[in-house]
């Protein structure tokens, strides 16, 4: 076997430890504990499952080896209630929250439609943010059946345990989930939908307030990750946006692709003219026509390489 038939499966895998850890970077150094645990055990690997199923296996193992029992990543409308615009602001370190993940590194090129769309699905923010409600095995359990479509036998071999265990785990665990009411939204954009992204990277980047809050659902969730802070509804929102957040007036937005959902890399003006600054990924959330939920992530040194994106622009092109 040749490390490039290993390598083919990395985006799969980097896919099943986002789920399993609600962290892309995470999920990319679990991915590169899996190939040299397999590199390793090469010699032993004796071909009585496909390659896909043992480096599967590995990537769970390597995930469970980093959680606790109380592992989760949070989102900030999960913590408290919802604040205001003269709050200070306060943050925690990038471990304690969930993070978007970049749909090039973990929707494998090799899916074929069906499977591709569950797969969307399953990187969604509200789906991973479910999953961090569950307990780690529980967790691996549920994504290894759900998602991956493994029967209990072959779960509770990877899990070392039996599979009315397994099956106890994923009757709680859908239970979980059932009560987390996680929307499914439509896997393509509805034309209504692409004309309201049209409108709000005009309305941003003209900086038309009441333009850009005119989409916001009325109990839409406004977010900002590292920060605890969140808003919610159209009045706090445009309150931020002419206040502490109009540093973001002349920004610039670049279309990402990120948690099967709509997403923008988001420049901030540089202090030259003409020039930009990494300044968060917006993630944002649909509920037809409008937008329900508007995360921006601010962990730019994590996030943007991941995206590919780079840290400076000029006039809309990378910086040196």
């Amino acid at each position: 076997m040749h490390v490039e038939e290993l390598e083919a499966h990395r985006p799969a895998l980097m896919g099943h430890c986002y789920r399993m850890l609600g962290s892309a970077a995470d999920a990319d150094d679990a991915v590169q504990e899996t190939m040299v645990r397999a590199w390793r055990s090469l010699d032993r690997f004796e071909g009585r499952a496909s390659v896909k199923t043992w480096l599967y296996r590995i990537a769970t193992n390597v995930c469970l080896d980093t959680l606790s029992d109380e592992s989760r990543r949070f989102r900030p409308f999960e913590e408290g209630p919802a604040g205001s615009v003269d709050q200070p602001l306060e943050a925690r370190d990038r471990t304690h929250w969930l993070e978007p993940v970049p749909d090039a590194r973990v929707l494998p090129s090799s899916a074929d439609p069906f499977e591709l769309a569950a797969l969307r699905q399953s990187i969604r923010l509200a789906f991973v943010a479910a999953l961090q409600h569950l307990p780690p095995r529980q967790r691996a359990a549920l994504l290894l059946t759900e998602v991956l479509g493994w029967s209990a036998a072959e779960v509770a071999e990877c899990l070392e345990t039996s599979v009315p265990a397994v099956n106890s785990a994923l009757q709680r665990a859908r239970a979980t989930m059932a009560a987390r009411n996680v929307p499914r939204p439509a896997d393509a954009l509805t034309a209504d939908q692409s004309e309201m992204l049209e409108q709000y990277v005009d309305a941003f980047q003209r900086y038309d307030v009441d333009a850009l809050v005119s989409l916001l659902r009325d109990d839409a969730t406004f977010s900002m990750p590292p920060y605890t802070l969140w808003l919610q509804g159209p009045d706090p929102v445009r309150a931020w946006l002419h206040g502490p957040g109009a540093g973001c007036r002349g920004s610039r937005l670049v279309p990402v692709a990120a948690c099967a959902s709509p997403a923008f890399a988001h420049y901030h003006p540089g202090t030259e003219p003409g020039t930009y600054r990494a300044w968060a990924i917006i993630v944002l959330e649909l509920d037809g026509d409008r937008i329900a939920g508007w995360s921006s992530f601010l962990d730019v040194e994590t996030l943007f390489p991941l995206f590919g994106m780079p840290l400076d622009i000029v006039d809309g092109v990378a910086g040196c």
